[in-house]
């Protein structure tokens, strides 16, 4: 029963909590306890709060017993990433900081709706690469396999949540880092659209995203962190709706383009198309209307991206002691460099073909209602490597979303032929992120089930798991 209970969806947890069935003490005592024992394989998270947690939980529990809830969220178990600030936690990616003494807008939401906050999960150095592998917090492993890449930069997040350490975790995403991990984990991850959760700290592309394990958690989590907070200047004016209401509405005479190429970057491999082309032939069963689309670029958009955000690391990178610089990883220590060197005329390049970019994605898009495309063009690759063979250029699909601001959500479609999960995205209009969680809810609840995670079976067989 207690690993049952790491693994029930946020849904089930609220619906036990009101019938009293369950207690939010018995499920956060069960998941600090399957986090005990799973976290060594795949290293999630850096930080537990156990006593934090516990006492969240008795207090979401005396509130259920007056039938008083907070919130939605109320006595459910949530990670959040390294970046996002929680009070009295350090922010252990970037440095040896004190705990912070403020909390980021999506925490703040999250503890007003009585959300047990369980830690802190592992990122990337700065998170600037679509892995798992930090100088910081060692190396973070795919569940599904533990020589196989999690995705970054939300790594520990997307491990967390499919490893059943709560059902909920919040990342952040500049350039496909919920999503990315969200498909190499077979997780749900949205990138909502830009502006839509407030964040602390504002920046083109930036956004933070819910992590979970079914589109109707995401729904929950996604109408409680975006509520509004004056520290974003940047935000969407709020939008005061309940996510799940039309979560269930279908996709009839929806017009979806499919996506397999973006016209730069590596090709989707044989697998993941396979399984986005037959997720594509299941949306055409449910009613919509299912074109394929044309590549959308003709030359690589990325360098103008890549110095962007370069620009955007440049000052974390400097800000850090020498001795903090030294055993950065090499990779994103040279990257970081080069920002620092870059001329007016680099960024004012760099600004217009990003411009360039957003409009060419916004007009691909315009004719259909959504659009869907792998996440990934390649399969979890070995989990101590910073990129697979080929460099950066095995995520073309992703970072495009982030500059036209389009809400995006990456749901798993099936397994390769090596057991591992492959991510369709599901791309909306600008705002319509409710229309991206209806269409992966509906392909969600027509997909063939997908097999239990292997460590959800750690306590049953340890060897098979540390293998």
């Amino acid at each position: 029963m207690a690993e049952e209970l790491c693994f029930l969806s946020a849904h089930e947890l609220q619906r036990g909590y009101r019938n009293r069935t369950l207690s939010p003490v018995e499920v956060t005592r069960a998941i600090l306890a399957h986090i005990a024992e799973a976290n060594p394989h795949v290293n999630a998270l850096y930080l537990v709060d156990s006593d934090g947690a516990l006492a969240t939980a008795r207090s979401s529990e005396t509130r259920w017993r007056r039938n008083d809830p907070k919130g939605a969220l109320d006595g459910i178990p949530v990670t959040l990433k390294d970046s996002i600030r929680v009070a009295g936690m350090p922010t252990g990616a970037l440095g040896d900081e004190p705990p912070e003494t403020t909390d980021s807008p999506v925490t703040a939401r999250l503890r007003e709706d009585g959300a047990v906050i369980l830690g802190k999960t592992t990122m990337p150095d700065l998170g600037m690469i679509a892995s798992g592998i930090s100088s910081r917090h060692g190396v973070t492993r795919n569940p599904w396999n533990l020589e196989r890449n999690s995705g970054g930069s939300s790594s520990g997040a997307g491990v967390a949540v499919a490893s059943g350490f709560g059902p909920l975790a919040v990342g952040s995403d500049i350039g496909g880092s919920v999503r990315i991990p969200s498909a190499f984990c077979g997780t749900v991850g949205l990138k909502p659209s830009y502006g839509r959760v407030p964040i602390a700290d504002p920046w083109q592309g930036l956004v933070a995203g819910p992590m979970t394990r079914s589109v109707t958690d995401t729904a929950m989590l996604l109408g409680v962190i975006s509520r509004p907070d004056a520290a974003d200047y940047t935000a969407l004016p709020y939008d005061d709706r309940d996510y799940l209401e039309g979560l269930d509405s279908g996709v009839r005479g929806l017009r979806i383009g499919l996506l397999t190429d973006m016209g730069f970057g590596l090709r989707p491999e044989p697998d993941v198309r396979a399984r986005v082309e037959a997720a594509a032939k299941l949306l055409s069963d449910l009613g919509a209307i299912v074109e394929p689309m044309a590549p959308i670029f003709d030359a690589d958009p990325e360098p103008d991206f890549d110095r962007m955000v370069q620009a955007y690391s440049w000052p974390a990178f400097r800000a850090l002691p020498p001795e903090r610089q030294a055993v950065m990883l090499p990779q994103i220590a040279a990257w970081c460099r080069e920002g620092g060197c870059l001329s007016l005329a680099d960024l004012i390049n760099a600004t217009v073909g990003i411009g360039n970019t957003r409009r060419r994605v916004i007009a691909a898009c315009a004719k259909y209602d959504f659009v869907v495309s792998p996440t990934m063009a390649v399969e979890a690759y070995a989990a101590d490597l910073p990129w697979p063979e080929g460099g950066t250029r095995h995520n073309p699909f992703c970072f495009p979303f982030n500059l036209s601001e389009q809400p995006a959500l990456s749901i798993c479609c099936g397994l390769t032929t090596n057991g591992l999960p492959v991510g369709l995205q599901i791309v909306g209009q600008r705002f319509d992120d409710a229309g991206v969680l209806r269409v992966g809810r509906a392909f969600e609840a027509a997909r063939p089930p997908l097999p239990d995670v292997p460590i959800r079976n750690v306590r049953r067989n340890r060897v098979a798991v540390a293998q």
